[in-house]
């Protein structure tokens, strides 16, 4: 398989990282694309081919990924659209707020009301390091061609195919979430150092720990409440810290983001 990505910023740039990493594809089965060299530049001694011209990315691969702001989904789809080859290819447009009718009418052909194969794709920037949480939909795709995609994803973290109607809770509870886990670990940090710690301890200790958190849930399958259970004790310092969290407002503040995100 031959892959070809339009658009290497931050997530565009992520996915190709992450790809560079992984083993699911050859660096020389790679190809990315972007107006800008200096965008560019960072895989200029991967292996992959790097280009600036769009359809030259479109020609040489069997999925295309399109990954450019939602406002430019349109004009870079029209731009492609005829080097597109429609039997063979699997086009993968990751765009928030873009809807499959969206795609339905900007891939239409004349005479035709066929389409390329499209799936809509939410991942997050933790693909560059193979550990993203990535939402796909399938538009035009069939099942085979959804499944491909869905290796392409796994290889650089985790993927959950689901319905259309759910892909802005999925954007928010993981492409934005990633940004509120950060948020948690600024503030968390933020705290230790209060305590005494130095900076650079207090994230290191910080970002271990909620590491720690993941890694138990992952392996025992509990939920995040029984975890809790097994560390506060009655009287104990961890249940007056989550209840002076809770007077604050934390759990309401989470969903209150999350439901902010996903309008």
């Amino acid at each position: 398989m031959k892959i070809s990505v339009i658009g290497a910023g931050a997530m565009g740039g992520a996915i190709v990282e992450g790809l560079l990493k992984g083993d699911f594809i050859s660096n020389e089965d790679i190809c990315i694309s972007d107006p800008s060299r200096v965008a560019l530049e960072r895989f200029a001694e991967s292996g992959a081919t790097i280009t600036t011209e769009n359809q030259m990315a479109t020609l040489g691969g069997d999925t295309i990924v399109v990954v450019v702001k939602p406002w430019l989904v349109e004009q870079v789809l029209k731009g492609i659209k005829a080097s597109l080859d429609y039997d063979r290819q699997t086009l993968i447009v990751v765009a928030a707020g873009i809807t499959g009718a969206q795609l339905r009418e900007w891939l239409k052909r004349e005479k035709n009301e066929e389409i390329i194969p499209t799936l809509l794709a939410i991942p997050n920037i933790a693909a560059a390091e193979c550990q993203s949480m990535t939402f796909l939909v399938p538009v035009t795709a069939n099942k085979t061609k959804t499944a491909q995609a869905k290796q392409l994803f796994d290889s650089i973290g985790s993927t959950i195919i689901t319905e259309e109607r759910l892909l802005p809770a999925g954007t928010t509870l993981a492409s934005c979430g990633i940004a509120y886990a950060m948020r948690y670990i600024r503030a968390a940090s933020e705290g230790g150092v209060e305590l005494g710690f130095k900076a650079d301890d207090a994230k290191q200790i910080v970002m271990q720990t909620v590491r720690g958190a993941v890694e138990l849930l992952q392996a025992t399958g509990l939920h995040p409440e029984q975890a809790i259970d097994l560390v506060t004790t009655p009287g104990g310092v961890t249940i007056r810290g989550l209840n002076e969290m809770e007077h604050a407002g934390f759990t309401s503040s989470v969903i209150r983001g999350l439901k902010a995100g996903a309008k």
